[in-house]
């Protein structure tokens, strides 16, 4: 006996029309709408009905009210009177142990930050996480001079033996030099002011390029010259980024790697290892290093930020690091404009690498710091042609590169200064005087520059390990 088919009203709507949600999913079932967005849009069509006399019948599932006269009432239930979240002194403890050694470590990430509570690991002893502001309160005015309201200013030592120990630690830690208000004498010898040249990469316009790579970016780059690690890394964009952006990831790129021994290389990666991830890095078209394993972090960060649909990877640095050619040796072809010169590329730009992973290109930017003259022309911040007196700094450069390899370059078996070492090359090069001590000293620093003359290696043998 044959069963006969059931003629009632299904719960189960069988059309297959895009208004319905138990609609079977085909081919492209990943493409379609889900359950919940078809019933939303079924919400936003739905039009309430209305008697003759215009009476509401059925209102709309949105602007449904509750009747007049309905009792309401609340579950009696315990959790509504108990403590939600508790945690016990020692777990938390624990737990703040545990996430201060996760962040100092450079190569852990702390996912979920957003589902943990951090705001009971900030410390509130510690004077920039206290709300106290005691300047509001207790002006210096009305605690010390004639005006004060107080018998005894609050000290921040119990007793005279703390204060002297204070006071001696705070001037072994004094330098007159750093001191602004220190009055001093006129003696009629005043320090030139520096040449416009020696403030490249510090202007306005450059630092705003730089917050706009900064802002845009979800992994940031830092360009070191493996020549002068040291030298060419800003420790305030550093602090600028752990204060007020610590959600955005740090790298260090050691490039021109091939320009120093292996030895040096492998000492200052496990060094710089101790504070963010550093890669070495040889950018070549060509004949590159680092490039795979530089690919395969941006990578693992892009599976790291899976809930964005692309991130932006930005470089930043001083001039004539190798910005520019890193991104280009990434894309194995010209994308930025590159040159042997400080200062070549001007504006930030955008370059795509993947198809979810975004390079920024920045120009380069130094801090204004105590560097002497010397200290920038060799990082090669500003180029040597356009310098007035360029002969100043060959003594510089006579110190830091080792003498056999400046005799063996340029031929000159002894000097006594730097005066005399150009002298005896204007004779070995038989050449005019005219213009000449102006040519060889662009010669030598650009050779420098270039590191055809091998360093000391002093900075490297100081490094920790």
């Amino acid at each position: 006996m044959v069963k006969p088919k059931f003629k009632g009203k299904s719960s189960i709507n069988p059309s297959n029309s895009s208004s319905n949600p138990d609609r079977v999913k085909g081919a492209g079932g990943n493409n379609m709408r889900d359950r919940a967005t078809i019933k939303r849009l079924n919400m936003y069509r739905q039009k309430q009905r209305c008697n003759s006399r215009g009476k509401v019948i059925k209102p709309l599932q949105y602007q449904n009210t509750v009747a007049s006269g309905t009792v309401a009432r609340v579950e009696p239930n315990i959790k509504w009177f108990a403590n939600t979240r508790v945690i016990k002194q020692s777990s938390l403890q624990k737990f703040q142990e545990e996430m201060n050694a996760v962040k100092k470590d450079p190569y852990r990430v702390v996912m979920r930050q957003t589902k943990l509570p951090m705001s009971l690991l900030h410390d509130r002893i510690k004077a920039h996480n206290s709300k106290v502001h005691i300047l509001d309160t207790e002006t210096f005015e009305t605690t010390f001079g004639p005006k004060a309201q107080r018998k005894r200013p609050i000290l921040s030592v119990g007793e005279l033996k703390d204060f002297a120990e204070q006071a001696e630690v705070s001037a072994q830690s004094y330098s007159a030099d750093k001191d602004r208000d220190l009055v001093s004498e006129d003696s009629g010898v005043k320090e030139e002011a520096r040449e416009e040249i020696f403030k490249k990469g510090q202007s306005k316009r450059i630092w705003g390029e730089l917050y706009k790579v900064i802002d845009s970016s979800d992994v940031i780059i830092q360009v070191l010259d493996a020549r002068d690690p040291m030298g060419t890394r800003s420790q305030s964009i550093e602090s600028y980024l752990k204060k007020e952006k610590p959600w955005k990831h740090l790298i260090f790129v050691l490039n021109k790697c091939d320009l120093i021994p292996t030895w040096v290389t492998k000492r200052w990666v496990a060094v710089l290892s101790q504070e963010h991830p550093t890669l070495a890095f040889h950018a070549s078209l060509t004949n590159s290093f680092g490039k795979g394993s530089l690919i395969q972090l941006l990578r693992q960060f892009g599976k790291l930020h899976s809930d964005k649909k692309q991130i932006s990877v930005g470089f930043i640095g001083y001039p004539n690091v190798g910005k520019s050619s890193v991104i280009n040796t990434l894309r194995s072809k010209k994308v930025c404009n590159v040159a042997p010169l400080a200062g070549e590329t001007k504006v930030w730009q955008y370059i795509t690498l993947m198809r979810r992973i975004f390079l920024i290109d920045c120009p380069g930017v130094v801090y204004p710091s105590d560097d002497s003259e010397t200290d920038i022309v060799l990082k090669g911040v500003v180029q040597v042609e356009k310098i007035r007196n360029p002969e100043d700094h060959i003594g510089a450069v006579l110190e830091r590169a080792k003498a056999e390899y400046i005799q063996k370059t340029y031929r000159i078996p002894s000097w006594s200064s730097a005066e005399d070492f150009l002298e005896k090359l204007e004779r070995a090069q038989k050449v005019k005087k005219v213009g000449v001590r102006y040519y060889e000293t662009h010669n030598v620093k650009n050779k420098n520059k270039n590191r055809k003359m091998p360093s000391d290696g002093k900075k490297a043998k100081r490094a920790k390990r």
